[in-house]
């Protein structure tokens, strides 16, 4: 497990890696090589909160993503691609930025690797993406690295959808039902139900809290106002676990294999 809240310089910035739906950079850091997301992106840091925290959620829960570590890039960091766009997103992505356990003989999921997926395991990811409100785990964007006979859950920048206007934050909304999207194991994930209370179980509301404490600061200040106090990022944090906490606490509304989805 590589110590995500210990820094580790980028030393060079080797190429930008295709596998995968966001596309992240690869860097020699002190660590070795890791993919590494941007805080410039146009996805912003608040992709990067997600990433924290919905990492941190699988691990407990046993699910598998690469581990995370900070890296920071510096000014002038030397890199071998020489692209003006890319040069601008370093530019603007000086400072803490997020690195991830680079994979060795990876590929991308395929259709045909649904197959080989137990509905065990498949109802647990479904249940995950059900709680952070992941809608990047479709047939057209599964975000899954198969390396061998062993499954990879990637991409969760798009989870936690509500942190980006909080002001339309309601106290019924953390329990509404989930996406109405076609889920990539919507018709798989048969033991929802059966799996369910026992995920819920070890997500304790600790759990969460210590999820949410593992974000760097420097993730969540640019999600604040300008010149935030200690206080008000310690409200922020303890709001997303208030959230989270409230959807473990709702009522279920699973929508169960061949009902029809609502647009």
């Amino acid at each position: 497990m590589l110590p995500l809240l210990d820094p580790s310089p980028a030393r060079r910035i080797l190429r930008r890696d295709r596998l995968g739906g966001s596309s992240p950079l690869v860097i020699e850091t002190d660590a070795g090589q890791l993919l590494v997301k941007l805080r410039g992106a146009a996805q912003g840091p608040g992709s990067l909160v997600a990433e924290v925290i919905v990492g941190e959620l699988a691990d407990h829960l046993g699910l598998a993503v690469p581990a995370r570590r900070v890296v920071t890039l510096a000014t002038g960091t030397p890199t071998e691609d020489r692209n003006d766009e890319l040069a601008d997103l370093l530019a603007a992505s000086v400072g803490e930025n997020l690195g991830f356990q680079f994979l060795e003989r990876t590929r991308a999921f395929e259709p045909a690797d649904v197959a080989r997926v137990s509905p065990e395991w498949a109802s647990q990811v479904r249940w995950l993406d059900w709680l952070v409100l992941n809608p990047d785990r479709t047939p057209a964007n599964p975000n899954i690295l198969v390396q061998g006979s062993r499954f990879w859950l990637i991409d969760h920048g798009a989870a936690l959808s509500f942190q980006h206007d909080w002001k339309a934050v309601t106290e019924q909304m953390p329990t509404r039902v989930e996406h109405a999207l076609p889920h990539l194991f919507y018709g798989v994930a048969t033991e929802l139900r059966d799996w369910d209370p026992v995920l819920t179980s070890l997500l304790t509301r600790d759990r969460l809290t210590s999820a949410v404490a593992s974000v760097p600061e420097s993730f969540l200040l640019p999600l604040l106002e300008p010149a935030a106090s200690g206080e008000r990022l310690s409200r922020r944090r303890e709001a997303y676990v208030a959230f989270l906490w409230k959807r473990l606490q709702g009522e279920r509304i699973f929508r169960e294999p061949g009902a029809a989805f609502e647009g």
